[in-house]
């Protein structure tokens, strides 16, 4: 189902949500969180708390890429022509989307979300369309777009490669694809878990990862994708040029215990306060998950408790860390569709 939305018009007030639009209704409520309606497989809420996150996760991105939204040949994919088309999936409010279409003054930009979530005021280059990118078949044109970016849209996608491969049908050919993925896998003490002995370690913290990552494979999710990235994209035959890189949050040298919120101030946020914020916000939103695949309440309550007291008060012998996946590439002009 494709439902394309104008939000350009100027509206009173910005931060109202569309309950439903020509009748359709976007949205259930799920132990105690309001979710999407359009995909089964993103379990995650879609209520104020994450938007919140999203915006955590924007500002983080900004903060991996010096200031920036993209990274890569983004300037050189969006110099030419007489205008220029871009694709952002997942787009949740809208950030990256409007936040490119204002700095590429000739550049178009649609957002996808299977909510409407987004600014109702946005450039007039700029427009919201709700549909599932989950689908099997992307409703667009071959090599429609000149540049398309996706960030954070695993835990919602079945079958990742087949999600590459139609990106790489709906880009030109020397067109710019960027994906931002966090990685599932947590580390302590620059030690993922696994290298941990069973019972050693952030037990908890550990705990509700191997939780989350055992969810959303049984949701049919590759839990195994954020790392995988650049191996992904080659074996498509599509992508040239293609660049990978992870970021490690934070820094390794950054001040920090467990307690990563203990010194956030006034003050600018670092990249690890500001992962922290989302931490706080995604711990909690990962219940109706939980809970949806046939978990007690008690016991998803205990898992996140003990998840929380690692973060808020966990001691100094254990430095949490976990990693973001970057990669991007350009269309190749062999095997066009």
């Amino acid at each position: 189902m494709l439902q394309r939305i104008c939000m350009s018009k100027p509206h009173e007030d910005d931060d109202d949500d569309y309950e439903s639009i020509e009748g359709r209704d976007f949205f259930r409520q799920m132990h105690g969180r309001r979710t999407n309606l359009l995909n089964p497989t993103y379990l995650l809420p879609a209520d104020d708390d994450e938007i919140q996150r999203s915006n955590l996760m924007h500002r983080l991105i900004r903060f991996i890429f010096s200031g920036r939204i993209y990274v890569g040949p983004t300037k050189e994919v969006l110099q030419f022509g007489p205008y220029r088309q871009a694709l952002d999936l997942g787009t949740g409010r809208g950030e990256w989307a409007v936040e490119l279409c204002e700095e590429f003054s000739w550049v178009f930009t649609t957002g996808v979300d299977i909510v409407p979530i987004q600014f109702l005021e946005v450039p007039e280059r700029c427009r919201f369309e709700i549909w599932d990118i989950n689908m099997r078949d992307m409703p667009y044109a071959d090599g429609c777009f000149d540049m398309i970016h996706a960030r954070a849209v695993l835990t919602g996608i079945r079958d990742y490669p087949h999600f590459i491969r139609q990106i790489g049908r709906i880009l030109r050919p020397g067109g710019l694809v960027l994906l931002i993925e966090p990685g599932l896998m947590q580390y302590a003490n620059n030690k993922p878990e696994d290298a941990y002995m069973f019972g050693s370690g952030p037990r908890g913290w550990f705990t509700l990862w191997e939780t989350y990552r055992s969810c959303l494979s049984m949701l049919g999710v590759d839990v195994t994708v954020p790392q995988r990235l650049k191996e992904l994209l080659e074996g498509t035959g599509l992508f040239e040029d293609i660049q990978d890189f992870k970021a490690t949050i934070p820094e390794p040298s950054e001040e920090s215990g467990t307690n990563l919120g203990a010194f956030i101030d006034k003050g600018v946020l670092t990249v690890g306060q500001l992962q922290w914020m989302a931490y706080d916000l995604l711990l909690p939103a990962l219940k109706p998950m939980f809970m949806s695949l046939g978990m007690l309440e008690a016991r998803a309550d205990r898992i996140i408790k003990d998840a929380q007291t690692d973060l808020y008060y966990g001691n100094s012998d254990f430095k949490l860390a976990s990693h973001m996946h970057i990669v991007h590439a350009r269309r190749n002009e062999t095997d066009w569709y």
